[in-house]
């Protein structure tokens, strides 16, 4: 019986067309982050496991892919290694590893695959990629403010435009609930319902804080703010008098405020209602969502003790991360991928007459790459019929023909399959008609 051929469920095969969208995404973002600054960092894909837990809260550890240990160890069923679930906390770790070899300000971006042991669903798998850009060593809500402006811009050239970068703040979140008579110690459980209110609705979020012991009076309290959308005026007087509470207010006020000298002024909204349930953010938190897209594109915010747990004192840090997977799907969807992406392998197939003439096709083909053309030569002496409809089926533009005439003279023959019409022209002449041809062709 044969064996099956699919991939593991939550995984999947990038075929040719795949790669070239997800490749083009990846370019513009970036291109941009480039332009504000960021540098480029990548970190291996298995971390030891005692990095990774404790750090995403209680449901993230539990979707940690944890490797066995092996060789004669194996038998113990211990996990001592663990694909890294995503890359601000391999990042921590890079900071204080390499503390002495980095600025002190230090700008990164990383553009790697993650993998969480999750149930797989529409937009949703176990291996994807994350493109994130981190700074790291300022308190300054011009931190806030630049990342907020860099994903924007890198969202716009890819073709959006209806989509809100949505803004809280960890410390007004930990107000609004001491305010709403929820207790310090079921503040973690509380943060975690609440990150589901757009998935579940205001009742399963209900049911939830029911289910981790939070009181009627005070979940209605809490609901109230989240489920009403107050206004930033609004929840401010709901903390007044809560030092902590009022500073995040101001501290977003500020972060709006710059904000709005970017080229990210109009995207930004406070949402009281926005928690993110990872347990390492510690300040102001954002995420984007798209108009009719259920979930979001990204999201991030300040988390200024995760360094400090792998170097003993604390290191100002604040990121945001872009879900490429989710991006190529609403693209798709939207046919935002330009006409123009290169669906093809080659700019030129030269054909094969016989095994004669495969040494002058060789060298023929080096010619054209060297002139920054992608030539594909066609391996078997097959009928030329069938290989100019091979090219053809692929996309491939012009076809080159090395009969023992042109090979004798130098000279290489042509088709232009979309214009159907064929020209013979010197082979050194050649590289310079067929780019021109492809200029021309757009």
């Amino acid at each position: 019986m044969a064996q099956r051929t699919e991939p593991a469920r939550g995984m999947r095969d990038f075929l040719p067309e795949d790669i070239r969208r997800r490749e083009y995404v990846i370019g513009i973002v970036k291109r941009v982050y480039e332009r504000y600054g960021f540098e480029p960092l990548e970190t291996p894909a298995v971390e030891n496991i005692e990095t990774l837990l404790g750090k995403y809260g209680e449901e993230g550890n539990q979707l940690i892919f944890k490797i066995l240990m092996r060789g004669e160890h194996e038998a113990s069923g211990k996990a001592d290694l663990a694909l890294r679930y995503d890359l601000t906390v391999p990042l921590a770790r890079v900071v204080a590893q390499y503390q002495s070899k980095l600025p002190r300000l230090f700008n990164r971006y990383q553009i790697q695959p993650v993998w969480r042991a999750d149930r797989p669903a529409r937009g949703r798998f176990r291996e994807f990629y994350q493109c994130d850009v981190d700074s790291l060593g300022s308190t300054s809500p011009v931190v806030e403010a630049g990342l907020c402006a860099a994903v924007s811009d890198a969202l716009t050239q890819l073709g959006f435009s209806d989509f809100v970068i949505r803004i809280n703040h960890r410390e007004l979140l930990t107000s609004i609930l001491s305010r709403s008579g929820i207790g310090a110690h079921q503040h973690g459980d509380a943060l975690i319902a609440l990150d589901k209110l757009d998935k579940i609705g205001p009742e399963g979020v209900d049911n939830d804080l029911a289910n981790r012991g939070i009181e009627e009076q005070a979940r209605n309290a809490l609901l109230q703010v989240f489920i009403s959308r107050a206004s930033m005026n609004h929840v401010a007087a709901f903390v007044k008098g809560d030092t902590p509470g009022e500073a995040a207010v101001a501290n977003l006020q500020a972060i709006a405020e710059l904000t709005a000298q970017t080229s990210a002024a109009g995207k930004i909204a406070f949402d009281a209602s926005l928690a993110r349930g990872l347990s390492y953010y510690t300040g102001a938190i954002m995420e984007i969502n798209v108009a009719d897209l259920a979930g979001s594109l990204g999201g991030g915010g300040r988390y200024d003790n995760l360094v400090g747990m792998f170097l003993g004192q604390n290191v100002p840090a604040c990121g945001f991360s872009l879900g490429l997977e989710r991006i190529l799907v609403v693209m798709g969807e939207r046919n935002m991928f330009p006409l123009t992406l290169m669906t093809t392998p080659a700019d030129v197939m030269i054909a094969t007459f016989d095994a004669a003439g495969a040494s002058a096709a060789m060298r023929f083909a080096a010619t054209l790459r060297g002139a920054g053309l992608r030539v594909l030569v066609y391996p078997d002496p097959e009928k030329i019929g069938k290989q100019i409809k091979y090219a053809d089926s692929r996309g491939i533009p012009f076809v080159a023909l090395l009969g023992e005439n042109e090979i004798e003279s130098s000279t290489v023959t042509v088709k232009h399959l979309a214009a159907q019409t064929q020209e013979t022209w010197h082979q050194s002449d050649a590289a310079a008609k067929i780019l021109e041809g492809l200029k021309q062709r757009g």
